[in-house]
């Protein structure tokens, strides 16, 4: 190392030193640091001693309370939990000791699917809709001592059946709680919760009890996504309908009415507390979506108050329903109820919106509830579309008959305008048209109300389809499951927008809308005159790339929805080629000019629709005119000037 080096580093040293020394505080700062070090240390021990003290008050009221309790029920806090199964055809139950309700809920007689294995070879007979602790439920009671929590009370099974038993927990000598349950012939169970001797341990105008009921819902159904649309907590107001809280996100809710019942639903099962004399205003309702990779859908949970009595000549009775969400079931499950309210319970199963409810509730339920005691659900499918296509023929025929008359008209429309090419023409280009559909008594709108009578049939049945439990595990040609989507190509990891597969109901679908657009489009490009066929360009785009769109929307829906549509649209565009292949263009226009000489003899003043848009145009065309008008006087008064 030379001097030069050496150099270098001593005065980086001294600097490094300097600009320290120069930086350190002055006594007074020093002082002022420690004195604020000191009061900081102080506050801070105050502080840690306070927590200490809260603390220990929150254990000793915990321990008092504890102890208040174990004094209550100084037998019930101990114990070895055991089950007790009740069971009819439908349903097998499995209620704990330990707590009181029921733990596990087993709905005969349809497919489990184990959705970690797509290909279905762990599929169960039966579904699972909860066990261990997906599910819990705790009543909650206020003594003047105490707080009693059933879900840490064991309780003593007696009169046990299949069908009932009844579950006591000893708060004392000749205290007692009491759980009895009943079992009905199908999906409904009923509880009844009583108190005994216990009257004098709470407050004189006691008379509600709190209620938490909590549930993950599993995920029964191999289509994640597509379940999760359908899957919802969902409550019956007691004067009025029901609700549903979001299926998309986190929801909570607090109600300002009493409430009949409360269910947490997924697409096809649902769990649902019934109150006989209602849960009081002022519940709070929760649904919380869960992501895909634990199988679950969605955490629900309700805080709820209901009737309670300490004297124990009135029991709080409460019925339950573990079952499926068919429409008929549910309506069949409010005959069985004890209760005699109305119910409404069907509201489970989604109709849609009142127009497509009416049409869902009176005519698609009928017809499909009679085709299938007869077919396969594949072939309901089928002759569904087929019966809807026959209906609506004669409006398809309608709306075809008015655009081939437009088309075969369009030169006589052509010659008859071709002198108002000019933009501000287009206004006597319009009238001109107006006047020569008139002369041959063609509406250009005749064709198309007909075509919107249709759509809330579409709409409809998207609807009805996804909501319908009846194709849950039916198969029909090469789909397995018309309740879920057909893979026909499969992979590990989600994609953006496709997910894990490809649907091949959907492919068919997308195909047919395509083939069904591309007739559209020359349906219309054949009777467009001027600008109109040059305005109808992008349009035409749109509707071509309609079928793209389509594909990553349908892909993750059903089977059975993708089958029904894919049917319904090759269909309308088999009958619009057998239109336009029966249809005499030659003798249509024949029939036209002889409908035009008709009028000429006996010419008809425009009714309806056409004569208001007669008017319009005529209105605009005046307006029109004197906007004119005033502009040339205008530029007279500047040109005088």
């Amino acid at each position: 190392m030379d001097k030069n080096t050496i150099a270098g580093f001593v005065l980086i040293a001294l600097v490094l030193f300097g600009f320290a020394w120069w930086q350190q505080p002055s006594a007074e700062q020093l002082e002022q640091q420690r004195k604020e070090f000191v009061k900081d240390s102080i506050a801070a021990a105050k502080k840690t001693q306070a927590a200490k003290v809260a603390a220990a008050k929150q254990v000793q009221q915990k321990t008092a309370a504890a102890a208040d309790t174990t004094a209550l029920f100084h037998t019930a806090l101990n114990g070895q939990a055991q089950d007790i199964t009740l069971k009819n055809s439908k349903v097998e139950l499995t209620l704990s000791t330990k707590g009181g309700v029921v733990k596990k809920a087993v709905i005969k007689n349809y497919v489990g699917h184990d959705v970690t294995v797509k290909d279905g070879s762990k599929d169960q007979k039966n579904v699972t809709l909860f066990s261990g602790d997906d599910q819990s439920l705790n009543f909650m009671l206020a003594t003047k001592d105490a707080n009693i929590e059933t879900k840490d009370l064991f309780f003593t099974p007696t009169n046990v059946t299949d069908t009932t038993v009844t579950l006591t927990a000893t708060a004392g000598t000749g205290k007692t709680l009491t759980l009895n349950y009943t079992l009905g012939k199908d999906y409904l169970l009923h509880m009844s919760l009583q108190a005994d001797g216990m009257s004098g341990m709470f407050a004189p105008n006691y008379n509600q009890m709190d209620i938490n009921w909590q549930d993950k819902c599993r995920q029964q159904e191999l289509g994640f996504t597509f379940e999760n649309r359908y899957a919802t907590l969902t409550y019956k107001k007691h004067d009025g309908g029901t609700t549903q809280l979001s299926e998309t996100s986190e929801k909570e809710e607090t109600t300002e009415e009493p409430l009949d019942w409360v269910a947490f639903k997924n697409q096809f099962f649902s769990a649902v507390m019934i109150s006989k004399d209602n849960f009081a205003q002022g519940a709070n309702l929760k649904s919380t979506p869960l992501d895909k990779e634990t199988h679950y859908l969605k955490h629900y949970e309700a805080n709820m108050k209901a009737g309670f009595d300490p004297t124990g000549k009135r029991p709080s009775e409460f019925e339950f329903y573990f079952g499926p969400n068919d429409f008929r079931l549910l309506q069949a499950v409010e005959k069985e109820s004890r209760f005699h309210k109305d119910l409404d319970m069907q509201r489970l199963v989604y109709l849609g919106w009142p127009l497509f409810r009416i049409i869902n509730r009176w005519f698609t339920l009928y017809v499909f509830d009679w085709l299938s005691k007869i077919f396969p659900m594949g072939v309901v499918l089928i002759l569904i579309t087929l019966l809807l296509k026959a209906i609506t023929y004669p409006m398809v025929k309608k709306s075809y008959m008015s655009s081939a008359k437009m088309r075969v008209l369009k030169p006589k429309l052509d010659e008859a305008t071709k002198q108002f090419n000019k933009p501000e023409d287009q206004m006597q280009k319009q009238q001109a048209m107006m006047q020569r559909y008139a002369e041959y008594g063609v509406s250009p709108l005749s064709g198309c109300l007909p075509m919107l009578i249709q759509a809330p049939i579409w709409i409809a049945m998207f609807n009805f389809v996804p909501n319908a439990i009846q194709l849950r595990g039916q198969s029909f040609l090469w789909m397995k499951d018309l309740s879920t989507y057909d893979p026909i190509f499969s992979w590990d990891h989600s994609l953006w927008l496709i997910g894990d597969h490809i649907s091949l109901t959907c492919i068919l679908f997308c195909g047919a809308n395509l083939l069904y657009s591309w007739f559209t489009m020359q349906q219309q490009k054949d009777q467009m005159v001027g600008q109109q066929a040059d305005q109808m360009k992008m349009m035409q785009y749109m509707m071509m790339l309609m079928p793209l769109f389509f594909f990553f929307m349908f892909n993750d829906y059903s089977s059975g929805l993708n089958f029904y549509y894919f049917v319904s649209l090759f269909f309308s565009a088999a009958i619009m080629w057998a239109l336009r292949k029966t249809t005499d263009d030659s003798k249509l226009l024949e029939i036209l000019e002889a409908k035009r000489e008709e009028n000429k003899k006996n010419p008809k003043k425009m009714s309806g629709l056409a004569a208001r848009m007669q008017a319009l145009q005529e209105m605009q065309k005046k307006q029109q005119e004197d906007l004119r008008r005033k502009q040339e006087q205008l530029n007279n008064k500047k040109k005088g000037l």
